[in-house]
C-alpha cells in the first residue's frame, strides 16, 4: 500500500517554500532601505539645488551692479579723456599768445600782468592735464580691477548652472524605477582632495561676491573723487582763462588811452614844430645876416689895425684911436660869438622837437604793434576758447 503526502510535507519541497519566503522578506527589506535612501537623496538634491539658485541670484544681482559700475566708469572715463583734449586747445592758444608777446618792441617787452597771467595760466592748463592723466590710468586700473571681478562672477554662475543641471539629472533619475535606468560601466569618483564642504563651496561664492561689493566700493569712491577733480579743475580753468582776459582787455584799454594820448601830443608838437621851425629859421637868417654884417665890421676894423702896425716904429704908440680899434675888434668879437650861440640854440631847439616828434611817433608805432599783438592776435584766437563743464 503506498502512502500519497501533499507536496508541501515533502521535505525538499518545504526547504523551497522556507528560501522564497527569506529572500520575499530580505526584497521587502531592501525596496524599503532603497526607498528611504532615494527619498533622503531627492531631500538633499532640492535642498542643493534651492541653495544653488539662492546664490545664482546673488551672484546675478552682484553682476548687475559690477556691470553697472564699469558702465558708469567707461562713461567717465569718457568724459575725463574729452576734458583732456579739451586742455590742448587753451594751451596752444596761451603758448602761442606768451611767444607772440615776445615780439613786442624792445621798449615795451617787459614783464607785465598779462605775462604773470599767461605764465599762470601756462603752468595750471599743465598741471591740469598731468592730474587728468593721473585720473585716466586710475580709471583704467579700477576697471581692470571690475572686470576681474566680473570675469569671477560670471565663472562662478557657469559653474552655478552647470551644477544645477547636473544636480536636476540626479533628481529626475532618482524618481525613476531603477530597471529602466542604464547604469554606466564604469564611475568617476572624484578625489577626496578635490571635494568640498558645504562651507567651502559656498565661500568661493561669498569670495567673488566680496569681491566685487569691493571693488563697487572703489568705483563709487572714485567716481567721486573723479566727479569732484572734473568740477574743480574745469572752475579753475575757467577762472584763470578769465582772470587772463581780464588783464589782455585792461592791458589794450591801457595801451589806447597812452597811444592816444601820445597821438595828442604828437598833433601838438607837429603844429608846434611847423611854426616854431618857421619862426627858427627867420631867426637863424636874420642872426646869421647880423654875424655876417659884424664879421665885415670885424674885418674892416682888423684891416685898419693891420694899417696902422705900418707906421714908423716910434709912431707906433696905443693912441686913442689905436685903443678904439681894439676895443671895438673885441666888442664886435663877442657880438659875433653871442650870435652864433644864438643860432646854435635855435637849432638845438629844431633838433630838440624833431626829436621829441620821433619819439612820439616811435611810441606810437610801439603802442600800435603791441596792441595788435594783444588785441588781435591774442584776443581773437582766445575768443574761440571756451572751457565748457567737463
Amino acid at each position: 500500500m503506498r502512502l500519497h503526502f501533499p507536496l508541501f510535507f515533502l521535505p525538499g519541497r518545504q526547504a523551497d517554500q522556507g528560501d522564497q519566503t527569506n529572500l520575499q522578506t530580505k526584497h521587502v527589506r531592501l525596496s524599503t532601505t532603497c526607498g528611504w535612501m532615494v527619498t533622503f537623496c531627492i531631500c538633499r538634491s532640492d535642498q542643493k539645488l534651492r541653495r544653488i539658485q539662492f546664490l545664482k541670484k546673488e551672484l546675478e544681482l552682484k553682476l548687475d551692479e559690477v556691470n553697472l559700475e564699469i558702465d558708469d566708469l567707461v562713461v567717465l572715463q569718457s568724459r575725463v579723456t574729452k576734458a583732456l583734449d579739451a586742455c590742448k586747445e587753451p594751451l596752444e592758444v596761451t603758448d602761442l599768445c606768451m611767444k607772440e608777446r615776445l615780439k613786442r618792441p624792445n621798449s615795451e617787452r617787459f614783464h607785465d600782468e598779462v605775462d604773470g597771467e599767461l605764465l599762470k595760466e601756462s603752468e595750471g592748463l599743465k598741471r591740469v592735464e598731468s592730474l587728468l592723466q593721473r585720473v585716466t590710468e586710475q580709471i583704467s586700473e579700477q576697471l581692470r580691477l571690475n572686470r576681474s571681478a566680473k570675469y569671477g562672477l560670471e565663472k562662478d554662475l557657469k559653474e552655478k548652472s552647470e551644477a544645477q543641471n547636473v544636480d536636476n539629472i540626479c533628481t529626475l533619475m532618482a524618481t525613476l524605477s531603477m530597471s529602466h535606468l542604464h547604469r554606466p560601466k564604469t564611475h568617476s569618483t572624484p578625489e577626496p582632495s578635490s571635494v568640498l564642504t558645504l562651507d567651502q563651496w559656498e565661500n568661493i561664492s561669498y569670495a567673488n561676491m566680496a569681491k566685487a561689493e569691493q571693488q563697487k566700493t572703489n568705483s563709487r569712491s572714485l567716481q567721486v573723487l573723479v566727479q569732484s577733480v572734473l568740477e574743480q579743475t574745469a572752475a579753475d580753468m575757467q577762472k584763470q582763462v578769465q582772470a587772463t582776459t581780464t588783464a589782455i582787455q585792461l592791458n589794450v584799454q591801457k595801451m589806447k588811452n597812452a597811444k592816444n594820448q601820445m597821438e595828442d601830443e604828437l598833433v601838438k608838437v607837429q603844429s608846434l614844430y611847423a611854426s616854431e621851425i618857421s619862426s627858427q629859421r627867420k631867426t637863424r637868417e636874420d642872426l646869421q645876416v647880423a654875424v655876417a654884417e659884424n664879421e665885415e665890421f670885424l674885418s674892416l676894423t682888423q684891416a685898419r689895425l693891420a694899417l696902422r702896425h705900418e707906421r714908423p716904429g716910434k709912431e707906433q704908440w696905443r693912441d686913442p684911436a689905436q685903443r678904439k680899434l681894439l676895443a671895438d675888434v673885441q666888442k664886435i668879437t663877442e657880438h659875433i660869438k653871442q650870435l652864433q650861440q644864438e643860432v646854435d640854440r635855435s637849432e638845438d631847439e629844431e633838433r630838440r622837437l624833431l626829436n621829441w616828434k620821433l619819439r612820439l611817433q616811435e611810441s606810437i608805432d610801439s603802442k600800435a604793434n603791441c596792441l595788435y599783438i594783444d588785441e588781435v592776435v591774442c584776443m581773437q584766437r582766445r575768443e574761440a576758447v571756451i572751457i565748457q563743464n567737463f
